[in-house]
C-alpha cells in the first residue's frame, strides 16, 4: 500500500466530483451529522433521507429533541425500526442539555460516552462535525480496506477492526479528516459495492488496490471475510385486527424490551390463535363479533429472530375499549399512534 500522499488526493478529488448531495451534507452541523448517522444504522440511505428531513423539521436542535415527548418521538421514527436508536437519541439530548449547554462536545471520548454512540458514530461526528483527526470505520470502510490490502482477516474480530482502523488513520490527511472519512464511506457505497461486482474501472484507488491487482474478480467479491450469519429462529405471532365504528383496537407495548412503548393490535408472541380462542378472548373483553375472517400471513425480520404473523380480522359491535386498550380512529392512527412496521400487514 502506498503512502498517505498517494491515497488521499485521488480519493478526495473523486469525492468532491461524485459525492451525493444529501441533506445532512448541505448543513453539516454536528447535530445533523449525529442524527443522520444514528438513522443510517441498519437503514438504507434512500429510506433514511425522508425520515431525516421530517425529523429535523420537527426537532431542529438538541433542546427540541430533549423536550420531545415519547409519543411524538415514536411517531417521527415510525417505520425506521430499531426504536432503541430514537430512545438513545432522546437520552443523549437530555444529557447534552444538562451537561453541555445543549450542544455536542468537540471531544471524541465525550461523544463516545453518550447513549447510543459507539466508536464509528463518535468518529463520524468528531471528524465531520468538528474536524478532529479520528477514524470513522463502518462496514463500507472495512470493505474498502479489506480489498485495498487484499486482506483475508475476519473483520468481525476486534483485533482486525483495530488493525483496519490503524490503516485508515495511516492514510488520513490531518487537514481534511471529515471529508476523507466521508469519501471512504461514499466509495464503499457507490463503487466498492458489497453484494455486486465492484466498479473497479471507476475507482480512484484502483491503481493502489492490492485486491484489484490480483485480477481475481471472484476473490474481490468474497472480501471482506466474515463468518456466515446464524439462522434466525422463526416464531409464530398471533394478531387480531379488531374494528368497530370507533376505529381499530390498539394496546401499548411494555416500556422495556422489544418495540418498547409502541402501539400494536392485540397480539400474542410465540403463539397461534384458533378462531374459537379468538372469539372467546373478544367475548371476555365485552366485544360482540359481527364478522370474522383470516388475516393474510405476514413476516417481519428482526436482527435476532423472525416473526411469522397471522390471525383474524374482526368486526365488532360498538363498545367501549377494554381496559388497557384504545380505539384508534384513522386520523389518530395516522397522526398520533406509532405502530411498528411489523404490524403493517394487518393495518
Amino acid at each position: 500500500m502506498g503512502s498517505p500522499q498517494q491515497l488521499a488526493p485521488p480519493l478526495l478529488t473523486w469525492f468532491y466530483k461524485n459525492r451525493r448531495l444529501l441533506p445532512f451534507r448541505q448543513e453539516p452541523t454536528p447535530y445533523h451529522i449525529w442524527v443522520s448517522e444514528i438513522m443510517l444504522q441498519q437503514t438504507r440511505m434512500t429510506a433514511a433521507v425522508p425520515y431525516y428531513q421530517r425529523f429535523i423539521a420537527a426537532l431542529p436542535d438538541i433542546p427540541a429533541l430533549a423536550a420531545c415527548g415519547e409519543e411524538t418521538l415514536h411517531k417521527l421514527w415510525q417505520g425506521l425500526g430499531y426504536y432503541h436508536r430514537a430512545a438513545n437519541l432522546h437520552k443523549a439530548a437530555q444529557i447534552l442539555c444538562r451537561e453541555y449547554g445543549g450542544n455536542l462536545p468537540a471531544d471524541y471520548n465525550a461523544l463516545r460516552a453518550l447513549p447510543g454512540i459507539g466508536d464509528y458514530t463518535a468518529g463520524a461526528v468528531a471528524s465531520m462535525g468538528f474536524g478532529i483527526p479520528v477514524a470513522a470505520v463502518d462496514g463500507n470502510v472495512l470493505r474498502v480496506f479489506a480489498r485495498l490490502y487484499n486482506s483475508g482477516e475476519d473483520i468481525t474480530l476486534p483485533a482486525t477492526k483495530r488493525a483496519f482502523t490503524a490503516f485508515v488513520m495511516a492514510h488520513q490527511p490531518p487537514d481534511a479528516p471529515g471529508d476523507y472519512n466521508q469519501a471512504l464511506m461514499e466509495l464503499g457505497a457507490l463503487i466498492c459495492l458489497p453484494n455486486a461486482a465492484p466498479l473497479c474501472a471507476q475507482c480512484p484507488l484502483a491503481a493502489q488496490c492490492a485486491g484489484y491487482a490480483t485480477g481475481d474478480a471472484a476473490r474481490l467479491l468474497q472480501l471482506p471475510v466474515k463468518p456466515p450469519k446464524k439462522q434466525r429462529p422463526v416464531l409464530p405471532v398471533a394478531v387480531l385486527r379488531v374494528e368497530s365504528p370507533a376505529g381499530i383496537l390498539l394496546q401499548k407495548r411494555p416500556a422495556k424490551g422489544l418495540l418498547a412503548g409502541l402501539w400494536q393490535p392485540p397480539a400474542w408472541e410465540d403463539a397461534t390463535l384458533p378462531e374459537a380462542e379468538a372469539r372467546r378472548w373478544l367475548a371476555g373483553q365485552g366485544l360482540a363479533v359481527v364478522a370474522m375472517a383470516p388475516l393474510p400471513a405476514g413476516k417481519h425480520i428482526f436482527t435476532h429472530k423472525v416473526w411469522a404473523l397471522g390471525g383474524w380480522r374482526c368486526q365488532v359491535a360498538p363498545a367501549p375499549a377494554p381496559e388497557g386498550f384504545v380505539w384508534a380512529s384513522p386520523a389518530a392512527l395516522a397522526g398520533q399512534y406509532a405502530v411498528p412496521s411489523a404490524f403493517r400487514f394487518c393495518l
